[in-house]
């Protein structure tokens, strides 16, 4: 089956024609399986370097999505892996990383882009729906500004812009809250859904603790606010999802808040938090926890490090990642509640791994990437 066939097959396209989250585990999992052996089988024909990992190691038979190869994530920063000419390569991606330490290198082409971008936006609308919302982006302008090679945190913002309109950057290049810009914009829309996006550490730090240190009267009770990665600083401070969430209420107003899990290697499949407080998977993606030891499924209830699945990345072989982030699955959503899939709960980075945090490191200047090859 080619590449053009596999995306307009009826499987695929259910992942996404069907609202978010609302796939039972045992459909999920049979679909999964089709698509990602398949996908696999394209990875192993189109990257050699992807193939040669495959064969130095025996793999056991596959009869689920347990059974599935995975790479470590931490590959990325050490390879430059893709499944498509180099000719067709439209972006590089980039993780974040501190001085000194080595970064993933995700190359995609205008095909994975455009299925991330799509994919990204059938999660969103799960807590935004259908209408594009004035949007403040919690972040400065200047993160986006090269459009060849992009930062995680570029990434993000870039992939949540399509969701918003009128946008407006809260931060300067400083990290300075733009305290008029902001009370303009609010006046502008007073009474309209807002979104607004930013990376956890950055909303806490810059945003947050200056409204509050300022002293000034900000409502978002109409706004929602879509977040992710840089919790390590904010544990230190004894900041939980439950405080950083109090917080923004006692402040702004602000109520509707979701956090989500995501990564760089895997760009558009977000684990978006629930009404529960837990992460779920979107239709096209799937979480394993393994035990470090064995390596095998870890049970419900039972830490592990995190093994994720995506349909999405189809110019580089990173459908089946280990993460460096220990979690437990606590069962299953509740079909009354409307969010149905493995219910997922971060636990922090796996011991010694490096720190990759979003938002921790907002300071680093990426180096240009050396020449694929």
């Amino acid at each position: 089956m080619s590449l053009e066939e596999y995306e307009n097959s009826r499987q695929f396209l259910s992942l996404f024609d069907r609202p978010q989250f609302t796939l039972s585990q045992s459909e999920k999992d049979d679909i999964l399986f089709t698509e990602l052996l398949k996908l696999g089988l394209h990875h192993a024909t189109n990257c050699q370097p992807y193939k040669r990992i495959l064969d130095s190691r025996l793999w056991s038979e596959q009869r689920s999505l347990v059974d599935l190869p995975y790479l470590p994530v931490g590959l990325f920063k050490s390879n430059n892996l893709f499944s498509v000419p180099e000719k067709d390569i439209f972006k590089t991606m980039t993780s974040s990383g501190t001085t000194g330490q080595a970064v993933s290198r995700v190359i995609l082409d205008r095909e994975t882009a455009g299925l991330q971008s799509k994919a990204l936006v059938s999660v969103m609308t799960r807590v935004l729906g259908n209408d594009r919302r004035p949007m403040i982006i919690i972040d400065s302008k200047s993160v986006i500004q090269d459009r060849t090679t992009f930062s995680a945190r570029g990434a993000g913002v870039l992939g949540m812009m399509p969701l918003g309109r009128s946008h407006f950057y809260a931060l300067n290049d400083n990290m300075q809250l733009d305290t008029n810009g902001l009370t303009v914009f609010l006046d502008k829309h007073a009474g309209k859904p807002i979104l607004l996006f930013g990376f956890t550490f950055m909303v806490w730090k810059y945003f947050l603790k200056a409204i509050r240190d300022q002293g000034l009267e900000i409502d978002l009770s109409t706004g929602t606010l879509i977040h992710s990665g840089g919790w390590k600083t904010l544990t230190k401070e004894s900041v939980g999802n439950v405080e950083f969430k109090n917080e923004l209420k006692e402040v702004t107003g602000l109520k509707s808040v979701h956090n989500f899990y995501g990564m760089v290697e895997q760009v558009g499949s977000v684990f978006l938090e629930g009404d529960d407080g837990y992460l779920y998977p979107p239709n096209f993606a799937e979480v394993i926890i393994r035990n470090p030891e064995t390596w095998d499924e870890s049970p419900n209830g039972t830490p592990g490090i995190i093994q994720v699945l995506s349909v999405l990345p189809r110019s580089y072989p990173g459908h089946s990642l280990l993460t460096e982030d220990m979690g437990v699955v606590h069962g299953t959503g509740e079909p009354d509640s409307g969010w149905l899939g493995k219910r997922l709960e971060v636990l922090g980075r796996v011991p010694r791994a490096e720190l990759r945090g979003c938002s921790d490191t907002h300071g680093v200047q990426v180096s240009q990437l050396a020449e694929v090859h």
